[in-house]
């Protein structure tokens, strides 16, 4: 009787394997159930960053807004009916009106 229950216990144990540690196992399975949650973590940050830069090249394929933007900013143009006023520092007016006298 009690190799009938030695031999069932090993049994047990030999089918228990494959189910916690082979290759298809509840412990790999959990380790990529982890790493899926990482790259969907990843993935959701590069699908914001790429909603973003959509709407740039939206605009500027469509709009005019940027591209008069950065006009603007980087070229430093102006649009027609616009007028640029430079204000210089208080040191160098003064010397540029006293050199005008």
């Amino acid at each position: 009787m009690r190799i009938v229950i030695y031999s069932m216990l090993v049994l047990l144990i030999a089918i228990q394997y494959p189910l916690w540690l082979g290759k298809g196992g509840w412990l790999k399975v959990y380790e990529m159930e982890r790493q899926v949650e990482l790259q969907e973590a990843k993935n959701s940050l590069l699908a914001l960053r790429n909603a973003k830069l959509s709407g740039d090249v939206k605009d500027l394929k469509d709009g005019t807004r940027a591209i008069e933007e950065r006009a603007r900013v980087e070229h430093g143009l102006i649009k027609e009916g616009e007028f640029f006023v430079q204000i210089l520092p208080a040191d160098k007016t003064s010397t540029s009106q006293t050199t005008k006298q």
